[in-house]
């Protein structure tokens, strides 16, 4: 057993201007990506501001076996063309599709500096509005409806995956700064939360690459109640309750509210529990991604590794049928109570009779337990525990048991509980109910990107959260890509041949050999081809464009099927 699978995560962010309150969310983000990409090409750096590849993009295939027609789909679903993007200047306000406001309608392309410059000059001195980037380490950076988007690079293992995820808050962070500090511009304010407490949520995916061998009917079985209780260690924790905080109080997450649905295709209406987008970005007779949409933003580096690293366990136990036979009566109202309930008492009906969720969680730990010993049962092949599953496996029967004993011990691991200490010194001091707006305030304000603002931050540098990197090693990630997969040979052609590239996806680059050429598309379906030892040799000893693109080819001709 083990947490090394392919793993990407996504965050959606916050992003408000306080000066102008009714400013399009889409336009600051348009703003916000255009700033990035002259921040770090002005530095010497290079982005490739290139149209998104949207050739292998599937998001209407269900993973229960039929494709959604394009007439049936609700309009955010139709990410699979460069119009979508497009459509969101007119169609959506905030984070999911809601009536556009006359601010988004009227939406005309901001005049700051940073359109201008030789990078964004179209014919005739018509500066191109960029809506994607793809970064030097891999991760992709754009406009999600009325968001921007961070999608980190593939990495192998838990740990990876929250780096390359923590190195998107530094490239979201750069970016704000960059266009705040444009004259005429009004500061930005991003937020790692998901929701504005007013109707709307926005999301912080987690992709993992799944043997399509797995019936996904055991996957959904296997998954609903751990998801639906994984929120007691990786909940963000909010201020009020229903989806418009509409009753007062304090839950667990801030995206519980927000669910209708067990299983569905969708991911802003009606959202499921579990997604069955079947849109693997690898070969697809090998491979499913499991679409994760269930989860909230992590601020704390050690709750989202233990988010991530447990969901890839339990994704093992699965895959060798040892996942514990738990069945929830009614998951979505499950996930509700459970989240409104920081006291972790309540019990929720089970086909094992009422089970609380430190109870259901411990099941799955006794699962992996047990699975990882016999792993390593003398006279059976030694599979036992790589170094980080162990850390994984250890660190989650900590905090279960910190949990199920006094909770408050576990607030320098989980953002919720953080979070409510917080708050509750507050409401001590200044005798606040919870439908104070000052507290509404501390909620958002935990969520703070700004070092010297976020309160998240605050208790980091007060040695109130553990953390599991150094700002060192983050910034590092924000500007490398991860060696170990298909993402380091997207990075690296960015960085340093970044005139070749025409276009990219996950599994898809164009380059063209010379500019007048046509472009060849190199197929990344593999997503453990691309790795550093394996094309680096291509890159350093071609002698010329061509040479290297030919050269690339021939190497990924060489392992098609996507095994590793």
């Amino acid at each position: 057993m083990s947490v090394r699978r392919l793993i990407g995560l996504e965050t959606e962010y916050g992003i408000h201007a306080p000066a102008n309150p009714r400013a399009s969310h889409v336009a600051l983000s348009i703003e916000l990506i255009n700033a990035y990409a002259a921040q770090v090409t002005e530095a010497g750096g290079a982005v490739a501001g290139t149209e998104w590849d949207y050739q292998s993009e599937s998001p209407l295939v269900d993973a229960r076996g039929w494709v959604l027609p394009r007439s049936a789909a609700h309009p955010s679903q139709l990410t699979d063309t460069p119009e979508a993007l497009v459509d969101a200047l007119g169609n959506v306000s905030g984070g999911d599709p809601t009536p556009a406001d006359s601010a988004e309608r009227e939406f005309t392309p901001p005049g700051s500096a940073h359109w201008r410059g030789d990078f964004f000059e179209l014919q005739e001195g018509q500066p191109q509005l960029l809506m994607n980037l793809v970064l030097g380490n891999g991760a992709r950076f754009y406009v999600d409806h009325a968001h921007p988007e961070y999608s980190a690079p593939e990495t192998i293992g838990a740990k990876r995956a929250v780096l390359y995820d923590v190195a998107g808050d530094v490239v979201a962070r750069t970016a704000a700064s960059r266009l705040s500090a444009e004259p005429g511009s009004p500061e930005i304010l991003l937020y790692k939360n998901n929701t504005d407490n007013k109707s709307v949520s926005y999301g912080a995916h987690e992709n993992y690459l799944v043997p399509r061998r797995i019936p996904f009917d055991n996957l959904i079985n296997g998954l609903i109640p751990f998801f639906v209780t994984r929120q007691i260690t990786s909940g963000a924790g909010r201020v009020g309750i229903g989806q418009q905080a509409q009753t007062p109080g304090y839950q667990i997450s801030q995206r519980a509210d927000f669910f209708e649905e067990q299983v569905g295709l969708e991911t802003t209406v009606r959202r499921p529990i579990i997604n069955t987008r079947d849109e693997p970005h690898a070969h697809y007779d090998s491979w499913r991604r499991l679409h994760v949409i269930i989860g909230d933003a992590n601020m704390s580096e050690y709750s989202a590794w233990i988010r991530v690293g447990t969901t890839a366990l339990v994704l093992d136990l699965i895959e060798h049928g040892k996942a514990p036979d738990i069945r929830l009566i009614d998951p979505v109202q499950a996930l509700k109570v459970i989240s409104h309930d920081p006291s972790l008492t309540v019990k929720v009906p089970t086909n094992r009779g009422p089970m609380s969720a430190v109870e259901i969680q411990r099941e799955y730990l006794i699962a992996a337990l047990e699975h990882a010993r016999s792993a390593s049962t003398p006279g059976l092949p030694d599979t036992a525990p790589d170094t980080e599953t162990a850390e994984v496996l250890e660190a989650w029967e900590e905090l279960l048991t910190d949990l199920a004993e006094e909770p408050s011990r576990a607030a320098d691991r989980v953002d919720w509980l953080a979070k409510l200490q917080l708050l509750e010194s507050y409401r001590r001091r200044d005798g606040l109910d919870w439908d104070s707006a000052t507290l509404g305030m501390i909620d958002l304000q935990y969520h703070d990107l700004r070092p010297e603002k976020g309160l998240y931050y605050k208790l980091a540098r007060a040695g109130r959260m553990r953390r599991l990197f150094t700002d060192e090693q983050i910034n590092w990630a924000a500007q490398h890509p991860p060696e170990e997969t298909r993402a380091w040979l997207r990075g690296t052609l960015i960085t340093e041949h970044s005139q070749a590239i025409a276009g990219a996806s996950w599994d898809q680059i164009l380059l063209r050999p010379d500019p007048a050429a046509a472009p060849v598309r190199l197929q990344l379906s593999n997503p453990f081809t691309g790795a550093r030892t394996e094309t680096e040799p291509v890159l350093r000893t071609a002698a010329d464009t061509p040479a290297m693109v030919q050269g690339l080819q021939q190497l990924l001709e060489q392992n098609p099927a996507g095994h590793q």
